[in-house]
């Protein structure tokens, strides 16, 4: 058993052996998830999270790596949570991005952190919200969540970041997206990345069309800004950072900010909420009481809605 005091102590001091462990804690459902998140509770809150997501191969990776140095010039700590496929064979993160990020791998105020989707879709691993709260309580000013290369549905990012970054890079048939609904609505701030490419200028255009199409926003709503970078030379990314802090600023102003992370406190809490339920049905296969209900259905004598409503009355009882 972890010492989850200590790990919370040290955490906070800024030794990544204790946020790793942390975080592996709640990668493995840790009994001790409890306690971790009970502690962490009242120290989380203050960091600004910024989702990135796209198509693989647009340059998240690096695109993550050039605002890590951004960030760090301007003094703040910076935590990293990049989500990969699961390996078929050990289940853990595929392509691992920390190699990816190996230029701050030796900067003590740069955590990064690979995590395997397990299965679990969206483009996050199930684990995220509470990863992301170990690193907030860690003293990150800035967390940085990559997801993993993703299609049009793939939009769970906007229920767990402050700001969401989609990215997009010329030639890769992200034009033609971009009339479609999905992953190109869900965006705070757009880049098109690999802007030194043929085509770069016909992506933002196209980008900016499907933007003004049917809008209905109001005097002083957000326009998502469209930025153009190259993020492997680090062109363009003051931009971007600069569109971040724009953002947030908007958001502090008209409240949004704080609307954002309670429904995401709200989310969080119904899906433990569900896992749980679901979990306790699990248990009830092959228990009578399930069969019983199982006979009524196929008798006629139950509907399955009925059926259902008395299992979980059953379940809240016990």
């Amino acid at each position: 058993m972890q010492d989850v005091a200590s790990l919370v102590t040290q955490a906070r001091e800024g030794r990544p052996r204790a946020v790793a462990r942390l975080i592996s804690l709640v990668e493995g459902a840790s009994p001790q998830l409890r306690e971790v998140m009970a502690a962490l509770a009242p120290l989380a809150g203050n960091a600004y999270v910024v989702g990135l997501t796209g198509s693989p191969g647009v340059g998240k990776s690096t695109c993550t790596s050039a605002l890590v140095t951004a960030y760090r010039r301007q003094g703040k700590r910076v935590g990293v949570l990049a989500v990969d496929p699961s390996s078929p064979f050990s289940g853990g993160a595929l392509l691992g991005d920390r190699v990816r990020m190996s230029d701050h791998a030796s900067d003590p105020g740069v955590y990064i952190r690979s995590m395997a989707t397990r299965g679990h879709l969206g483009g996050l691993a199930w684990a995220a919200p509470q990863a992301i709260r170990v690193l907030d309580a860690a003293g990150c000013d800035v967390v940085l969540v990559e997801t993993v290369g993703v299609g049009q549905s793939e939009v769970e990012i906007a229920s767990q970041a402050d700001t969401s970054v989609v990215l997009l890079a010329p030639g890769m048939g992200d034009g033609i997206q971009a009339a479609k609904a999905g992953i190109l609505e869900i965006g705070d701030v757009y880049v098109v990345n690999k802007a030194d490419r043929d085509g770069a200028d016909a992506t933002a255009r196209e980008l900016n069309h499907m933007l003004g199409l049917g809008e209905s926003r109001r005097p002083g709503d957000w326009r998502p800004p469209i930025v153009k970078t190259v993020a492997a030379r680090e062109e363009g990314i003051d931009e971007v950072v600069e569109a971040l802090e724009k953002h947030r600023a908007w958001m502090e102003e008209r409240g949004v900010l704080a609307e954002r992370r309670l429904a995401r406190a709200s989310r969080e809490v119904e899906t433990i909420a569900v896992t749980a339920l679901r979990a306790r049905i699990a248990d009830l296969h092959g228990d009578r009481r399930l069969s019983a209900l199982a006979e009524r259905i196929v008798a006629g004598d139950l509907d399955p809605y009925r059926a259902a409503d008395s299992l979980i009355e059953g379940l809240t009882e016990a």
